[in-house]
């Protein structure tokens, strides 16, 4: 369970299937046991990107065995920031919550060599943000 002394981040994409999982895997990675990590999509998938997951392979951190998940009221609530990815209107919004809103090119349908930009800029945006945390 989140604790006052631990933030709590919240990646929301739209299917919940590559960018914010990329996301969700890097600050797993980089923040340990000092954030606690949620990630959601507003019409998620039924799997992960293939390629995503693929490409954090190539950098050491594993996604496979993650699902889609679908966004909740709750999971905003919980959270103490919230990052959005492209879904626009279909994320809410509570007062008192920090919101950023990262432009990220959806990964979806992009080959490894494609996707490797998007996965590079999510790690520094991630690192920038851990950083802001801290």
């Amino acid at each position: 369970m989140p604790t006052t002394t631990t933030p709590t981040v919240l990646f929301v994409c739209v299917h919940n299937a590559g960018r914010s999982q990329m996301a969700a895997g890097f600050l797993k990675a980089l923040g340990g046991d000092r954030v606690e990590v949620l990630s959601a999509g507003s019409e998620p998938k039924d799997a992960i990107n293939a390629v995503a997951v693929q490409a954090m392979a190539e950098v050491g951190i594993d996604i496979a065995s993650e699902q889609p998940k679908v966004l909740t009221v709750d999971a905003v609530r919980e959270s103490d920031v919230v990052i959005t990815m492209g879904c626009g209107d279909a994320c809410p919004i509570f007062p008192g919550k920090r919101y950023e809103d990262w432009q990220l090119d959806d990964p979806a349908g992009l080959d490894l060599e494609h996707v490797r930009p998007i996965r590079d800029d999510i790690r520094m945006r991630v690192a920038a943000l851990l950083d802001g945390l801290a």
